[in-house]
């Protein structure tokens, strides 16, 4: 019962949390939530929650990468693969590398391991925290692709290398030929896994519907909200990686989606369903961290390394600055580098490059927020030793995380907003001529379809009242859709085109609202059933959330 009673209070306070965050715009809500959190320890709440490190990794980390890799969009996947791998391999093994010498320079008696452990705890980004910060200044796109793109990837990249260093940390023992080795295979076995449970899900979604139509979508959805869990238990049995597997599983499902694009109340649901979850269980664990902050601190601050000092929160609060600035001048350094290459490289091949403003740069680096998945990862390490001793550093090493995702939270908090108002904003249109190309070949398919639907209904129906209704309705639809193309078309679009859409919007949707209030009218004096209300409500609220959609872009 009492488990019960937790899981509702934090769902309750993660409610409370967003709404709150209505009212306080400019303030991040990560940090809104980690300071709700600590209010709520320091009240002595019965909100306390000692999960088990692997039932942490296993309850958030493969649903929120499973969500960010099957909602990333394909074609910046692709295109940008370059900057993205970059930035989501080679700049962890740099992080891991040059952090974990300089965490082991700066605590000598931390085990080496254990260093390069924090620093792949501390390696993965968070580009969640990056647009709550950003917030209506909006990062330019394609540099937001990178960063989500690099979130992603790198996510599944440091939480690899944090197992190795937890093993070498629980062992003792370390091989560079045989990491390598074993890398390729826990890689070749998650990403096998992953894609395999992808399009067995296809498959099963195909049969459901095929047998049972729309009303499928629900048992659908079920099976694919399995489908990250069973993908990181089964990889993980296999010696494989759950992490890759969840990303693999999410990629695949995103491209063969492709195919289904008549499962419109399918695809509706599943997208409210994970938008909901994602947020819940990212407020979960910021408010899992304010919750636990007062006994990371004090846990901190008691720890004591092979009989050394124990530090003061002064000294700690020092190491977290300075490891927090290390990590933006790693970060820094490496986008330099990458950039300096690719300029070489463009030379060499005479192609042209693409110039990269210091303020790009700038955001760049200060966008490496760390959040949800580095809580994740440092909550997650072992309790104790195969030998029974206790795990080394633990609560150092989960200070010093917690440390640095606050710091480059409040860091991110200031510099970013003033870095983007003085950046020009990104010039969006080729997005708005790409949608326009985009409606118009649909209304020329439309028109098609339309007219070979006429020719064939025309041979089945004989009578003259048919043939001179169905003539009148598809001259009615085909002149509707040639009307669409006339507007849509950039060279004939005038300021008096936008006012007619406009006005032609805001008149269906007054028009819409008053006959869903006709029908709970008529519903409340029983004149019509609630399965008739439920069936009229739903076609106006699909045809509303369509203009909604148009009029926020």
């Amino acid at each position: 019962m009492h488990i019960v009673l937790l899981a509702l209070s934090l769902i309750l306070v993660a409610a409370g949390s967003g709404i709150l965050a209505r009212f306080m715009p400019r303030l991040p809500l990560p940090i809104l939530q980690i300071a709700i959190g600590a209010l709520l320890a320091w009240l002595n709440t019965p909100l306390n929650i000692n999960l088990e490190p692997e039932t942490f990794m296993l309850l958030f980390v493969p649903p929120l990468l499973f969500a960010d890799a099957w909602q990333f969009p394909q074609r910046e996947l692709t295109s940008l693969r370059h900057p993205i791998i970059a930035l989501a391999v080679g700049l962890v093994l740099f992080t891991v590398v040059g952090a974990g010498f300089l965490m082991h320079w700066l605590l000598p008696n931390l085990p080496l391991a254990v260093c390069f452990a924090l620093a792949a705890i501390l390696s993965p980004t968070d580009a969640v925290a990056v647009s709550a910060i950003s917030g209506r200044l909006g990062v330019p796109p394609r540099l937001m692709h990178i960063l989500e793109g690099e979130s992603l990837m790198n996510d599944a990249s440091a939480l690899v290398s944090l197992k190795f260093a937890v093993a070498a940390a629980m062992t003792g023992a370390f091989s560079f030929g045989q990491v390598s080795l074993q890398f390729a295979l826990i890689t070749l076995v998650g990403v096998s896994v992953g894609v395999t449970l992808a399009f067995l899900f296809s498959t099963i979604r195909r049969k459901l519907i095929d047998r049972r139509g729309t009303e499928s979508s629900t048992e659908i959805l079920l099976v694919m909200l399995m489908i990250p869990f069973a993908a990181y238990l089964i990889a993980e049995h296999l010696e494989g990686s759950g992490i890759l597997a969840a990303v693999a599983a999410g990629i695949t499902i995103n491209r063969t989606e492709l195919k289904r694009y008549a499962q419109t109340r399918t695809r509706m649901q599943m997208n409210h369903f994970w938008e909901i979850l994602t947020f819940l269980l990212n407020a979960m664990v910021f408010l899992l961290l304010g919750l636990q902050l007062p006994d990371i601190i004090g846990g901190a601050i008691e720890v004591s390394l092979n009989n050394a000092r124990s530090f003061s929160l002064a000294e700690l609060v020092f190491y977290v600055v300075v490891i927090s600035l290390a990590l933006m001048l790693l970060r820094f350094f490496w986008i330099m580098g990458a950039v300096y290459l690719s300029r070489l490289s463009s030379r060499r091949r005479r192609s042209a490059h693409v110039p990269l403003s210091s303020g790009i740069m700038a955001v760049g680096t200060l966008a490496g927020i760390r959040g949800t998945i580095t809580l994740a990862a440092a909550l997650s390490l072992p309790l104790a030793l195969p030998s029974g001793e206790v795990f080394p550093g633990r609560e150092l090493v989960i200070f010093l995380a917690t440390g640095v995702i606050l710091f480059t939270l409040l860091l991110g908090s200031v510099t970013l907003p003033l870095l983007l108002r003085r950046m020009d904003k990104p010039d969006d249109s080729w997005r708005d001529e790409e949608a326009r190309s985009a409606r118009h070949a649909a209304s020329l398919a439309a028109i098609e379809a339309i007219e070979s639907w006429h020719a064939g209904a025309q041979e089945r129906h004989d009578t003259e009242l048919e043939r001179s209704v169905l003539t009148e309705t598809s001259a009615r639809m085909i002149s509707y859709y040639r009307n669409l193309m006339t507007i849509n078309d950039k060279r004939s679009s005038s300021e008096r085109h936008e006012y007619d859409q406009r006005f032609s919007r805001e008149m269906r949707l007054t028009a819409i609202r008053a006959e869903r209030r006709e029908y709970y009218r008529l519903r409340s004096i029983h004149q019509i059933d609630d399965d008739t209300l439920r069936r009229l409500v739903r076609e106006l609220d699909l045809v509303e959330m369509a203009l909604t959609s148009r009029a926020k872009r």
